[in-house]
């Protein structure tokens, strides 16, 4: 849509310098775009003029105003507005928000608002928490349309992944980006929880392994995998359905293994020993206090070594928040 608007002529040349001097004016109109006319650009104002350059009248296409704070359109009472989140998950074309009891009553207002500010999102819904031994999220539909399957881009690649069926967190792209630029040619990668199996893909889109094998306990998980592999044209990826302490002891022996089971992948870590050539790598994600990270890599080596089996820490990176004392870190550790 076009609106008629009152706009200075600037040279092309002096056009930047002149919008930023209004813009810091107050005078620049943010409701059209600037135009051009003749080798000179047509910039909208709200004063009378500005300077000595001539003042005209045009049609100038109107400026979309989007807010961008789903918050500011809200007109809730003020301790429903103080609880309302500031951070949420976009997977694909789905925005995934969880709201507290009290913000319930309120939940299909909360996904208007962010259907109106948040660019390309089909479809927000409510998060109650992950559930049960799958780690699937119990979702509801509170704005917009369609289901929760979706395709999410990242690292080049496309994710075909339903949260509410299968497990995944777009939290971790660039955990999933470091691990792939540390893969070397022709390395055997095991993903021992894999849920839709990011990082399987990402890896083989992104580095040249000889294989990655998937592991997770939802037949879900490795029918989206399976759909990665078809949308990514990857033929390395390795989808297994099945418990990952019996799954990976039929595989070949790993140059890297990932543990993305933050709640308890390091009872699993003598499996994964086992299955790690010397000098590979393991990825073990925990919660931990963050008081006490190095702690536990330490008591990670010494369980280890009580077992006969030697690793070191190569590293030790905190991921992500996990609660206020608390964060989700990822243990390098190295086989010896």
């Amino acid at each position: 849509m076009s609106r008629t608007s009152r706009c200075i002529r600037v040279p092309k040349q002096e056009g930047e310098r002149v919008r930023s001097e209004l813009k810091a004016a107050g005078s620049l109109d943010l409701r059209s775009k600037i135009g051009a006319d003749d080798g000179c650009l047509l910039i909208p104002i709200l004063s009378d003029g500005y300077l000595d350059y001539e003042t005209v009248t045009a049609e100038l296409d109107e400026r979309e105003c989007r807010e961008t704070d789903y918050r500011e359109l809200l007109d809730l009472p003020p301790d429903a507005k103080e609880a309302l989140p500031c951070s949420y998950d976009v997977i694909g074309d789905v925005l995934i928000i969880k709201l507290s009891d009290g913000l319930l009553p309120h939940r299909q207002a909360v996904g208007e608002a962010l259907i109106a500010t948040v660019p390309h999102i089909r479809v927000v819904m409510a998060d109650s928490g992950v559930k049960g031994d799958l780690r699937i999220r119990e979702l509801e539909a509170i704005a917009g349309h369609g289901p929760s399957e979706t395709v999410h881009r990242e690292s080049g690649a496309r994710l075909p992944v339903d949260p509410a069926k299968v497990y995944f967190n777009p939290r971790l792209a660039t955990e999933r980006a470091r691990v792939a630029a540390a893969v070397k040619e022709g390395e055997t990668v095991i993903d021992m929880f894999a849920g839709a199996a990011p990082f399987g893909t990402v890896i083989c889109r992104n580095a040249r392994p000889e294989v990655v094998y998937s592991i997770d306990l939802n037949p879900d998980a490795e029918r989206f995998a399976r759909e990665s592999m078809r949308l990514n044209r990857i033929t390395n990826l390795v989808p297994i359905t099945g418990d990952a302490r019996a799954a990976i002891r039929g595989l070949p022996p790993a140059d890297r293994v990932i543990m993305n089971l933050p709640q308890s992948a390091d009872l699993f870590l003598e499996d994964a020993l086992k299955k790690t050539k010397a000098g590979g790598t393991i990825h073990l994600h925990r919660i931990a206090e963050r008081s006490e990270a190095e702690a536990l890599g330490a008591k990670l080596v010494s369980d280890m070594a009580a077992r006969g089996l030697g690793l070191r820490i190569d590293s030790i990176r905190e991921l992500k928040t996990y609660s206020p004392s608390m964060s989700v870190y990822v243990f390098d550790l190295i086989r010896t």
